[in-house]
């Protein structure tokens, strides 16, 4: 495993800091070699094409200082991000940087940037604040709906006569296209949601024997020809809401004992939103009350990390960015201010909790660290002893500790606000004062170790 940045941190009046960097010696390799390839490509040495330039000829062109000084200047603001993120300073400005360059890639390399630093807010007195929290109430029409959905899955099939297909019948069907290739004996719900909608739209109404012409859409835009023949048709037939059912499609013995524990397990699922939105809303009050706010390169840099993730996730989902944006009547620019005041909110939010974690003396040891590992790890099927053994070579461990750090020290504002009902902490909201001219940006919940959007 790679071995970590050690970095030494020493705070200098007017909000500035010192830090001393010290970059192992494979990622100054892996830098140097980074920059004999770009220098390849771009530098005319006669005899050889770009990018064919051997490493000898080049160094005897170009010199090595040359190399070493493109090394350094194109890696080094990526080393300082993240040297500046494991010792949780927060810069505002571009830092000023002093090095002086390797005399060889098998050396390790240091060096010092003194930067002007997002001050450290002191954080209002939380035991004050009231944060609304709205107690679930579990809708008995989902209830209902679960106990339909269970009914349907245990009910039998049954042959049907006399009557065209409905939303919710069972068929068997071949789709083929022109050469006679696709599928057979296909069996799908109608309705469930298995099927392009123009199947669907031919399918209903139809009879078992019938065939029919559809035009299926293909993922360049064009569309291709098919026929739909429906082979059978059969119906749901659902057995009745009572105790037989609940024993034989559950472990329990009668409705209202089955009924109590979808109940239980919706109610759950609802508690756990409903905390998650108070923490997020106790962090964002204090944040307002104390008046942080963020701003600098950390903001821009978490700002092109939502936006690249954001960028990801829409190819996932098949989706390109100018699609995007004409679907939903948004300019990229407009789309990265959204974005740069979720940033903004998320690092407002870490430097309240660091704060409160310096507040409090609060302080995570590396049995918690490993805890967290082993249970992310088996989560995953992964070894644990070997997952842990990996974070810590790598460094990694320091992250995480600043990570469960944050988490405590939201765990304490949660438990130490006052938690109010959620209809009169809107009441009270809505009672106008000076200070509440704007509103706050609309935005997810952080996390510690979060960065994409939640």
């Amino acid at each position: 495993m790679g071995q970590a940045m050690a970095m030494q941190v020493e705070e200098l009046p007017d909000n500035r800091v010192r830090l001393k960097v010290e970059v192992p010696r494979a990622d100054l390799q892996h830098a140097v070699e980074h920059a004999k390839s770009d220098l390849a490509g771009s530098v005319k040495v006669p005899g050889f094409r770009k990018g064919k330039v051997p490493t000898q000829v080049l160094e005897a062109r170009i010199g090595r200082e040359r190399i070493f000084s493109e090394a350094v200047e194109s890696h080094i603001g990526g080393w300082f991000l993240n040297a500046a993120a494991s010792t949780r300073i927060r810069p505002v400005a571009a830092p000023e940087y002093d090095y002086d360059l390797p005399e060889s890639e098998d050396t390790d390399f240091s060096f010092v940037a003194t930067v002007s630093v997002q001050p450290k807010p002191e954080p209002a007195d939380w035991t004050k604040l009231e944060v609304g929290y709205a107690e679930p109430e579990v809708p008995q029409e989902v209830v209902d709906a679960e106990l339909e959905e269970l009914r349907s899955s245990v009910a039998e099939l049954t042959p049907v006569e006399g009557r065209p297909t409905r939303t919710g019948d069972v068929v068997v069907i071949d789709v083929l296209n022109e050469s006679g290739d696709g599928q057979r004996d296909l069996v799908v719900e109608l309705g469930a949601g298995r099927l392009v909608e123009e199947l669907e739209r031919a399918l209903i109404g139809t009879e078992p024997g019938e065939t029919k012409e559809v035009e299926l859409p293909q993922p360049d835009g064009t569309t291709v020809k098919a026929t739909v023949a429906l082979k059978e048709l059969k119906e749901k037939v659902l057995p009745p809401l009572d105790d037989e059912l609940a024993r034989s499609a559950s472990e329990f013995d009668t409705l209202d004992e089955l009924r109590t524990d979808i109940e239980r397990r919706i109610r759950e699922v609802l508690e756990e939103e409903a905390e998650t939105a108070f923490r997020a809303d106790a962090v964002d009050t204090l944040v307002q009350v104390t008046g942080v706010q963020a701003a600098g390169p950390l903001v821009e840099a978490r700002t092109r990390e939502l936006l690249n993730a954001f960028v990801r996730s829409l190819e996932r989902r098949g989706i390109g960015a100018d699609a995007y944006l004409q679907l939903t009547g948004q300019t990229g620019d407009q789309l990265v201010e959204q974005l740069r005041a979720e940033a903004q909110l998320s690092v407002a939010r870490e430097l309240v909790l660091e704060a409160v974690a310096d507040k409090l003396g609060l302080e995570v040891d590396d049995a918690e660290i490993e805890e967290l590992i082993r249970e992310q790890a088996e989560a995953h099927g992964d070894d644990a002893d070997e997952a842990i053994k990996q974070v810590f070579e790598s460094g990694g461990h320091e992250a995480l500790r600043g990570d469960l750090r944050l988490r405590k020290a939201l765990d304490r504002i949660a438990a130490e606000v006052q938690r109010v009902p959620a209809e009169v902490a809107r009441a009270r909201e809505s009672i106008w004062t000076p200070d509440k001219e704007s509103s706050p940006t609309e935005t997810k919940l952080w996390t510690p170790g979060s960065k994409e959007p939640a």
